[in-house]
């Protein structure tokens, strides 16, 4: 869920080919609940650059308790070549989209 969570951050930045994964990690703090419980993943894109990528994510059980949280890291300096993205570039002034 991590990977995933991860890529789709990348992906919401305009990127089709979401690169590949260099670093990945999983800290589980709390129990995730029982089978048929539902858990709400929170993920955000910390830095996004033109060689990687930086993401963290929390998982939350129902009661808006912290119960994992993880960071995945992504090689995009390839990703920027696919004809199918939605952004050219990063910005020259900023390095922001």
């Amino acid at each position: 869920m991590v990977d995933l969570g991860g890529s789709l951050a990348v992906a919401s930045k305009g990127l089709s080919s979401t690169g590949v994964s260099t670093d990945l990690n999983v800290t589980y703090l709390n129990s995730g609940g029982m089978i048929g419980d539902t858990l709400r993943a929170e993920v955000t894109c910390d830095k996004f650059g033109k060689t990687l990528a930086y993401t963290s994510i929390r998982f939350l059980n129902g009661k808006d308790e912290l119960v994992a949280r993880g960071s995945h890291t992504k090689y995009v300096a390839m990703a920027w070549k696919d004809e199918n993205n939605i952004v050219d570039e990063l910005s020259p002034r900023t390095g922001r989209l």
